[in-house]
């Protein structure tokens, strides 16, 4: 292995290995975030912590029992970030499946007090999610139809929606658990969740690399730190907090003329919390002076296709394909805007940018949001080579700084959809 792997498997050992997992708000977060800030200081003296509200997922446990043949029996499950929980009594209701073509019933009434199987996770229509929510289920057992698994993932809502509609103990349970409750006729569940959430604060790490030139604007990277409950989160995301470490250590060894301010997020597992207060309490400066975000996250996979997501005008998408294919490094690339990721926000202050990653199966990674997302499935040498491209690129950019601004069509998508799920600015 090159400099570059060999320092962020020992970046990723000691997020995963010696931290474990990372929730938002917890005291293991603001060790990751600690950690990162102590190597960022080897490459600059401008390196900061900011700090933002956040609700901490502080789940004691969770219990899911299934009426089959007339006996209960337990299966795994994970409550939602920013759902409700039961205070550990216990929740009962017939068992009802629904899928999304069912929001275009009229009425809903029939899931008021079920529990209700809900095929799909992700309700980014906010309309579906207000009239699930006022038909008052007992409770939600969400199935992650992207992932055909054995396992429950973990997730969450969408904190914005939640804040505004209300949420009820919503839980993730595994794909093939849902198939059998169906294929055996069951008719009836309940849960017991015994504590919740409480009020904490995620930290945003900030090291700047100051430019030779105070009107060359700023060029932003990042990662984020934080995990979903239950995984050490190997490559969601420590190897992108890792590359954006090792993004300070190349890009500080020669002077450029933009500043760079490599950032690494907390609380992202919940929507982007973390970049989305970073954006917004700095909202003027980035938008006057960004030229750029570079995002690092799931970028560490052995096996499988790099996937860059761009929000880029055609000039900025011509220097993306020379710089990485010159150095025989190939990618799929998705124009349609993803609200998944930290570079969402900054593309909605109007900053161009990417969001590298990548995929093993058609529908992302494997053991997305799983246990197993840990240090055996990264292939450090293949993420050294994308950390490199992505050090060349945003020097490239930043020794010939010129605005480039998104395309209005996909501003305007952007910004519809920043509105719709984060709430806007």
């Amino acid at each position: 292995m090159n400099t570059t792997a060999i320092n962020l498997k020992k970046h990723v050992s000691y997020l995963t290995e010696t931290i474990g997992v990372r929730l938002a708000g917890s005291a293991a977060e603001r060790q990751a975030a600690e950690y990162i800030a102590k190597e960022f200081r080897q490459y600059s003296d401008k390196v900061t912590i900011e700090e933002f509200p956040v609700n901490e997922r502080c789940v004691t446990s969770e219990k899911l029992e299934v009426e089959i043949d007339g006996v209960y029996q337990e299966f795994p499950a994970s409550l939602f970030s920013s759902a409700s929980t039961t205070d550990g009594k216990v929740v009962e209701g017939e068992l009802v499946m629904f899928d999304f073509p069912g929001y275009q019933r009229k009425d809903l009434s029939f899931l008021t007090g079920k529990a209700v199987i809900h095929l799909g996770c992700h309700l980014e229509n906010e309309e579906d999610y207000r009239r699930l929510m006022a038909a008052k289920p007992a409770f939600i057992l969400f199935v992650d139809t992207r992932y055909t698994g054995t396992l429950p993932l973990a997730d969450g809502l969408f904190p914005a929606y939640a804040a505004k509609h209300g949420a009820c103990p919503c839980l993730d349970v595994a794909y093939f658990d849902a198939w059998k409750w169906l294929q055996s006729g069951a008719k009836k569940a309940r849960i017991s969740v015994s504590g919740g959430s409480r009020k904490s604060t995620t930290t945003v790490v900030v090291c700047e690399i100051p430019g030779t030139d105070p009107d060359a604007g700023v060029i932003y990277a990042g990662g984020h730190h934080d995990t979903q409950a239950g995984t050490v989160g190997a490559d969601d995301n420590a190897i992108g907090s890792s590359a954006v470490i090792e993004l300070a250590r190349i890009l500080s060894q020669t002077p450029h003329k933009s500043t760079f301010r490599l950032c690494s997020f907390g609380a992202e597992e919940q929507l982007s919390l973390g970049s989305a207060s970073y954006v917004r309490a700095h909202r003027a400066e980035i938008t006057q002076n960004g030229r750029f975000m570079c995002n690092f996250d799931s970028m560490g996979t052995a096996l499988g296709w790099n996937v860059i997501t761009t929000s880029l005008d055609e000039a900025l998408r011509q220097k993306l394909y020379a710089v990485f294919n010159a150095r025989n490094l190939y990618f799929s690339e998705s124009t349609t805007p993803c609200p998944y990721t930290d570079q969402f926000p900054f593309a909605a202050a109007q900053v161009p940018g990417i969001y590298i990653g990548r995929h093993n199966c058609t529908a992302g990674n494997y053991y997305h949001h799983r246990r197993d997302n840990d240090i055996s499935i990264i292939g450090f040498d293949i993420a050294s080579q994308l950390v490199e491209a992505a050090a060349q690129l945003v020097g490239e950019l930043a020794d010939a700084p010129c605005r480039h601004r998104l395309d209005a069509a996909q501003q305007k998508e952007i910004d519809r959809l920043f509105s719709a799920v984060y709430g806007g600015f």
